[in-house]
């Protein structure tokens, strides 16, 4: 069974940058669709960026593109969110998912209630963006 942990989150100043991992266990992540999702109070649940499980394509929300970066290093079992020029608006919850109907969940990942096709989620980290 796969299991998640995300880390990485915490305050930073705007303008500033963080790195987020979502360490996997219990199974590779080879052949799973990786998705960054984030949730602030009151707000729906969003897509951040998403990488697939084979071509490393990714996808990036219009909000993140050109500062956020995704990655996977399948060695160690774990994705990364690169976050740099962090803005307060980017406070949020921000969770890793994970499916193995990873063509599906790679397409929803840029749709509006992508969330619902990712099936392993962890816990979340809470990033901070403020002065």
């Amino acid at each position: 069974q796969l299991q998640l942990v995300e880390s990485g989150g915490g305050l930073v100043q705007p303008g500033g940058s963080l790195r987020l991992s979502c360490a996997a266990s219990g199974a590779t992540l080879d052949y799973y669709a990786i998705g960054w999702f984030r949730q602030a109070p009151g707000k729906e649940r969003e897509g951040v960026s998403c990488i697939s499980s084979s071509d490393g394509r990714s996808f990036y929300a219009d909000s993140v593109k050109g500062r956020f970066t995704i990655s996977r290093d399948n060695a160690k079992n774990t994705v990364y969110l690169e976050m740099n020029s962090l803005k307060p608006e980017d406070t949020s919850v921000y969770y890793c998912a994970a499916d193995r109907r990873a063509s599906r969940a790679f397409a929803a990942c840029q749709l509006r209630g992508g969330h619902r096709y990712f099936d392993i989620w962890g816990q979340g980290t809470l990033v901070t963006v403020s002065s």
